[in-house]
């Protein structure tokens, strides 16, 4: 026994002992690709082997989808960018680590004892292992083809987070592209077509877009990239300004500083001459625009895009910021191009902006707009619902063409807006359209002669605040000059002008308080906004007929243009709504100009009660019999979608869920929790307008309207049931305060009372006498209240996430 044990130790330590082969020996019949990372392709085992020289020298790494699914929902778009890594290799015996250090963590610091200790305490992420197969003169030959081939991008896991089917990567249907695979002297690019198999329980959003959903075959990318030298100087971050952050903790700060250090993003921009006012660029930022895009987009596209230059001259710069075609060669993924991708998607949904940057400082490395070709449609929808143009055909002057286009040239600024370090301005609006970071919804307005106006829809170029961002993150200074003192100087002028800045955490919520911040709305006084949208729709909805679609379309699809007629005004009464309960606030800092707070007046809030309550009166709530009577049930080859009305009445169109769907959004947003809660803490510092007075005058509106009969009145019973479910929800709501509570239990007893004394009325009608037993039944049962078996609006915004 212990002579075999011997004999085994020996041959072990012959095995491990054994020479690994010359790269050049194991290459001699492979193609060698020089580069960055240089790499060598075995054609005839479709292999690739890198060859490894600089271990531990770190650089980035970044995945993607050039070629995606084309199903919005599931968010798997034609140039989607995966996280960029900061990573190195380093070799361990015949190992090759691909390690990912944690830079959320640092020490910047020149003891390497105090640095050790921070990257010591916080995990790093080895990102693959590779097993060295030959080795010459320090370098090391491994085989990243199993790399390469693997599921980066997470696909199997997205589609499975979708619901949309169990797929699994099959390595027999994955292989090397290699007109795509490339070497560069800073970057080493690879691309992989990748299958991935299963689909026996495929989703419709799958099945849609594939052309069998037994197998989805996609395009992985990978980009090994050269990090920036260290001249980058990152730039501090300031909560007035709009930029994106990127920060770490830095447990080197001394303990009377703070620890977390926070810097914008943006790319690296020099004068030639940091003198003279206006100044040639070392290097201008360029983007490149999809070559694959069509006109008239295309112009519109590169028209719009190229308003951001308008800012960087006011920064200082000449031709610094420019748009031109990708050149049919060049790779949009490839990081040496900044683009502007053009996606196809079967449905329609949100366009965006993303960066590659480098996490150690925030410079940013490459510019990756996404915009959905789908986008262009919507708006041109919008317009023809607007205008119902066809009484005598195709106008010759085509005004739902025009406004589609600017809109898209909006868009461009907008998303390459993001890629230059920005963050949404939705205080913009407020502010006669400052920002292209805005949404912005179309200005229309009635003529003189009462006809819809679009001609103002859309704003041109680059607005004041986005003049302000850009020389805040970009503008050159002087040596000699104070770098800190000139940029809080940028931001206390636009605060004494007037310009406003609030993000998405204060517009999003449907809780939220602020009067400014909001999506899609428009002008300074949002109540007058209101008014005005209501007076578009209502000329609309009286023109909408059989001018709205072209002769020879299905009447059916006249149900498509009226989505967006009837809810017109969807976006402004959610502004209005926000005043209500709401808190004026800023991004204010110790020492400037700005306060931080400040209560809504209560003539404001009542104004904008009044106005929002007049959406939910049954006439403004009630199609014209005209209207209904033109819509049939889709025929054979129109599909219902969610781009149209929930219906609770089969293949029939159901203006009662139209009208549900209409009252469900003012009373979601007037019954929030944490607007109620507000009411209730304003009301207690002294505000008149409480919760208890909000409640009555909304049940007061409700349930006395002028007495109307037929469709009308059943929508106002309609809208009543509603409201008492929306009262009993927040009365039982875990996060409506104790006397939110009961105020709402309050109202309800006093609604008890009220109908109790109208069911003793003579001579009601049978509609009357079942609506109000109804109603006395439910709030006898206020627990079992529900409001999200309501009917929702069809999608305004685009579909999916942002």
């Amino acid at each position: 026994m212990k002579k075999t044990l011997i004999l085994f130790l020996a041959f072990s330590a012959n095995v491990f002992a054994q020479k690994l082969p010359s790269i050049s020996e194991k290459t001699n019949t492979f193609k060698k690709f020089e580069g960055f990372i240089p790499f060598y392709l075995d054609e005839s085992n479709a292999k690739i082997y890198l060859e490894i020289s600089d271990f531990n020298k770190e650089f980035l790494y970044i995945a993607s989808l050039p070629g995606g699914l084309g199903s919005n929902d599931i968010g798997l778009d034609r140039g989607l960018l995966g996280d960029e890594k900061l990573v190195f290799f380093e070799r361990i015996g015949k190992k090759v680590l691909l390690t990912q250090p944690n830079l959320k963590f640092r020490a910047i610091t020149t003891d390497p004892n105090e640095a050790r200790a921070v990257a010591g305490s916080f995990a790093s992420s080895i990102i693959w292992g590779f097993v060295a197969e030959a080795e010459e003169n320090g370098k090391v030959l491994v085989d990243a083809t199993e790399f390469l081939q693997r599921d980066a991008m997470h696909v199997v896991q997205r589609i499975k987070d979708s619901k949309q089917g169990t797929y699994r990567l099959d390595v027999s249907r994955t292989a090397l592209f290699l007109p795509r695979t490339k070497n560069f002297p800073n970057n080493s690019e690879f691309e992989v077509t990748q299958t991935f198999t299963g689909g026996d329980d495929a989703g419709n959003y799958v099945s849609t877009v594939s052309p069998s959903d037994e197998a989805l075959t996609l395009k992985l990318h990978h980009g090994f990239v050269q990090l920036p030298d260290n001249q980058f100087k990152k730039r501090e971050f300031d909560v007035r300004s709009s930029y994106i952050s990127m920060s770490y903790f830095d447990f080197a700060t001394p303990v009377t500083e703070a620890i977390d250090k926070k810097y914008i993003i943006r790319h690296r921009l020099e004068k030639k001459d940091p003198t003279a006012k206006i100044s040639e660029a070392i290097k201008p930022i360029v983007y490149y625009l999809d070559n694959g895009t069509p006109e008239p987009i295309r112009s519109a596209l590169l028209e719009g895009g190229s308003w951001w230059n308008q800012a960087f001259e006011a920064a200082g710069y000449k031709d610094a910021f420019q748009i031109k075609l990708l050149p049919t060669d060049a790779d949009p993924m490839d990081c040496r191009y900044n683009v502007i991708n053009w996606v196809h998607r079967s449905t329609r949904g949100w366009s965006y902006g993303n960066s590659v940057i480098d996490p150690r400082t925030g410079e940013i490395i490459k510019g990756h707009v996404s915009l959905g070709s789908l986008r262009v449609r919507q708006d041109y929808l919008i317009a023809q619902g607007l205008l119902s143009p066809f009484e005598n055909g195709m106008p010759q002057d085509n005004k739902m063409l025009k406004m589609a286009l600017h809109r898209l040239k909006q868009l461009a600024a907008h998303e390459i807006g993001h890629t230059l370090g920005l963050q949404h301005n939705y205080s913009a609006s407020t502010n006669g359209r400052a920002s292209v970071m805005d949404y912005p919804h179309p200005q229309v307005k009635l003529n003189e002669k009462g006809e819809i106006d679009l001609s103002d829809a859309y704003t041109t170029g680059i607005g004041d605040w986005d003049k302000v961002s850009i020389a805040y993150g970009y503008q050159d200074f002087e040596k000699e000059k104070d770098e800190k003192k000139a940029l809080n100087a940028i931001l206390d002028n636009a605060i004494a002008s007037g310009l406003l800045y609030l993000t998405d955490q204060d517009a999003r919520p449907t809780g939220s308080a602020s009067p400014t911040a909001h999506l899609w709305d428009n002008g300074k006084d949002v109540v007058e906004e209101l008014k005005n949208m209501v007076k578009v729709r209502e000329k609309a909805l009286s023109d909408f007929g059989k001018n709205t679609i072209r002769k020879g379309e299905p009447m059916a699809i006249l149900e498509d243009l009226l989505v967006p007629v009837y809810n017109v005004h969807r976006y402004q009464i959610e502004a209005v709504s926000k005043l209500i309960g709401g808190l004026d606030y800023r991004y204010a800092t110790n020492g400037d100009t700005q306060f931080s707070t400040k209560t809504i007046p209560d003539e404001i809030q009542k104004r904008a009660l009044d106005e929002v309550l007049k959406c939910l009166n049954p006439s403004f709530l009630t199609l014209p019999n005209a209207v209904i009577d033109l819509i049939p049930p889709r025929p054979s080859g129109y599909n219902s979608n969610r781009e149209l009305f929930k219906k609770r009445t089969g293949l029939t169109f159901d203006p009662l869920s139209a009208a549900e769907a209409a009252a469900e959004l003012p009373l979601s947003l007037l019954y929030h929790h944490e607007r109620a809660n507000r009411l209730v803490e304003h009301h207690a510092r002294g505000s008149k307008l409480g919760l208890y007075e909000v409640l009555s005058q909304i049940h007061s509106q409700l349930w006395n309207p002028s007495k109307e009969k037929g469709l009308t009145e059943i929508i106002g019973f309609q809208s009543q049931q509603m409201e008492l479910s929306y009262l009993m929800v927040l009365a039982n709501n875990d996060n409506a305060s104790s006397q939110t509570k009961a105020i709402c239990n309050l109202v309800i007893n006093e609604i008890k009372k009220e109908i109790t004394t109208k069911l003793a009325k003579p001579n009601l009608s049978v509609q009357e006498k079942a609506h109000l037993e109804f109603a006395k039944d439910r709030l006898n049962n206020p627990k079992d209240a529900k409001v999200n078996v309501y009917k929702e609006m069809p999608p305004g915004a685009p579909i999916g996430c942002d």
